[in-house]
């Protein structure tokens, strides 16, 4: 470590700590989401859920009051209940990534953070026009004073909100990549890296410790990030079942700024370990959500009758055979449409 580094507390090891989980891994229908947050601790170790007890619940609950932090399987669910859960966990943080607090006014935002899609991919996606406004589920209001009290937590517990989004994979930008790759856990890996890139170039100096929930069946990375990170020394701790641990060096940093360096663990069930994981976990299922809600508004409007989906394969298989009539007249290409993987 420079002396630099060595001096400033804001780079300690263990300090800076990020999170990242997906939704619609799986799906026929629908785009994949990968969701990302970034946190300063008030010193390395410390439970987010234990010092933001006041307003943060580690488990869906009847106390609305709290915001739920978890696994979004958990927070979610199909029920007017289980969105505004949702709503309320992703849309109260993300109004911290600003200084001045506020909503994301659109389903739209999302799209935009510092990693995203092309305006070329979203344009062949039409459905992305009808992204709705936000909020959808709460009260704007109740939604900018649980931020706010959410904001004050924090700060009274010298917790900080660095960064959070989502990127937004298109099925037809997963089907471009499948043609690439010729498989989809490569290509799922690559839109990841593309994430983790944003932490390294964005965090990398402060030493950031990564926590990735586990990709699929893959239990070793350290090839794929020797890869995607020519610019780092790339070394493992650990490779077991479950859990995958790295370090990443900087090979040459520039004169006068400290080496980037990053720890990555890859974890099971990410979410119960990461603070920072579980609420990817809810941004990435958010944001799946407003475009699958897009989607289904989209058809609807050429076939009034057709039952919305959520996309995954059998009920997604069931949508097809029922949007034969709306697809005629979409008149779209199948591979903006259905995964082919």
């Amino acid at each position: 470590m420079s002396t630099a580094a060595a001096s400033d507390p804001a780079v300690l090891p263990g300090r800076i700590v990020a999170g990242v989980d997906e939704a619609g891994l799986g799906p026929l229908v629908g785009p994949l989401t990968i969701g990302f947050s970034v946190f300063r601790l008030p010193r390395p170790g410390a439970d987010p859920w234990r010092l933001l007890r006041r307003t943060v619940a580690a488990e869906p609950g009847r106390d609305e009051r709290r915001i739920c932090v978890a696994d979004s399987k958990r927070v979610f669910a199909r029920t007017p209940g289980g969105r505004r859960r949702l709503e309320t966990t992703a849309l109260s943080f993300l109004a911290l990534r600003g200084e001045d607090g506020r909503l994301p006014s659109s389903a739209r935002e999302l799209l935009s953070g510092p990693v995203h899609p092309s305006p070329e991919r979203i344009a062949s996606h039409p459905w992305y026009d009808g992204l709705a406004p936000l909020p959808l589920h709460r009260e704007r209001a109740s939604l900018e004073l649980a931020a706010e009290l959410l904001r004050r937590d924090l700060a009274a517990h010298g917790l900080e909100l660095l960064d959070a989004g989502v990127r937004v994979v298109p099925a037809g930008e997963l089907n471009d990549s499948y043609a690439e790759t010729n498989n989809k856990s490569l290509s799922v890996w690559s839109k990841t890296l593309e994430v983790l890139r944003h932490l390294w170039s964005s965090y990398g100096a402060s030493a950031p410790f990564v926590t990735v929930d586990i990709l699929g069946g893959r239990l070793r990375y350290g090839p794929l990030l020797a890869r995607g990170f020519s610019d780092a020394r790339v070394s493992w701790s650990r490779e077991k079942s479950g859990h995958a641990a790295y370090r990443l060096e900087e090979r040459d940093p520039p004169p006068g700024r400290a080496s980037r360096r990053m720890r990555l663990d890859f974890r099971a069930r990410g979410e119960d370990h990461s603070f920072a994981v579980a609420l990817a976990s809810c941004l990435a299922k958010y944001a799946r959500e407003h475009v699958m809600d897009a989607f289904n508004a989209y058809f609807r409007a050429l076939d009034p009758d057709l039952r919305p989906t959520a996309g995954y394969r059998t009920d997604g298989r069931r949508w097809m055979r029922e949007a034969e009539a709306a697809l005629r007249r979409a008149a779209l290409a199948p591979e903006v449409l259905v995964r082919q993987r």
